[in-house]
């Protein structure tokens, strides 16, 4: 993986990049590995080189706030520049895993000194708030069905054409706690969002006869046409 080419480092330094890349280090983590926790004192951020990585809270009495699950390309642990150098969450492997470290202390020095690259990282962070806030719009105004028709339309290949297949990219109870439902919510609502769109569920592999009936279904809750304009216009 070329770190050029990552989304948040666009527009950084040929200086900075090199640096980045002489000081990375792949790192490479089994399943159920804890790579930091809560308020940490934060000295590298991480890119997911491959597999899956869990960003969680945990309350005093152990239960886990999932706050994202990130896959390959997905950057995280750079916001703690802006909580004070400590993580603001704890992050685990949820399966085999390679991760990318990078120092902290380089991406400081180029948001100092680099405004171009201060503008596009600012901009990446309020994407990634806008995304946000459209999960907490989610859990208040679609059923537990409809969020996972959601979760399910952004699984869609943006280049297919007519029917679909997906395969859940991990745990079923992992994507529940990211939905914000419970394990057994998940099971009704799946079997809920199979009769009122006619998806095909066998295991974690989904097969979508008609997009457009899911969307239907899920985005009259939703202020975003993400994704689902792009799907509807191949129609």
């Amino acid at each position: 993986m070329d770190i050029k080419n990552l989304s948040l480092l666009k527009d950084g330094s040929e200086t900075f990049l090199t640096a980045l890349g002489k000081q990375a280090h792949v790192l490479k983590c089994e399943k159920g590995k804890i790579l930091f926790l809560h308020e940490d004192t934060a000295e590298y951020f991480y890119i997911v080189k491959s597999g899956w990585i869990k960003l969680f809270r945990e309350t005093l009495d152990g239960t886990q706030s999932v706050n994202d699950i990130l896959g390959k390309g997905n950057a995280f642990g750079e916001t703690a520049l802006f909580e004070n150098n400590v993580y603001p969450y704890s992050a685990e492997a949820v399966e085999a895993s390679e991760i990318i470290s990078l120092p902290l202390k380089l991406l400081k020095e180029e948001l100092e000194h680099n405004n171009k690259f201060s503008m596009h990282v600012m901009r990446h962070m309020a994407h990634q708030r806008h995304q946000k806030d459209m999960e907490i719009e989610h859990r208040d105004l679609q059923n537990a069905p409809q969020r996972i028709g959601c979760f399910l339309l952004n699984l869609i290949d943006r280049d297919a054409h007519g029917a679909a297949k997906i395969d859940l990219p991990y745990d079923k109870t992992l994507i529940a706690s990211k939905l914000g439902m419970q394990p057994e919510t998940f099971s009704r609502a799946l079997s809920k969002l199979k009769e009122k769109t006619g998806i095909h569920i066998k295991g974690s592999h989904i097969e979508l006869y008609d997009p457009k009936q899911l969307i239907e279904y899920c985005c009259s809750h939703c202020s975003s046409e993400f994704p689902c304009k792009d799907l509807l216009a191949q129609k």
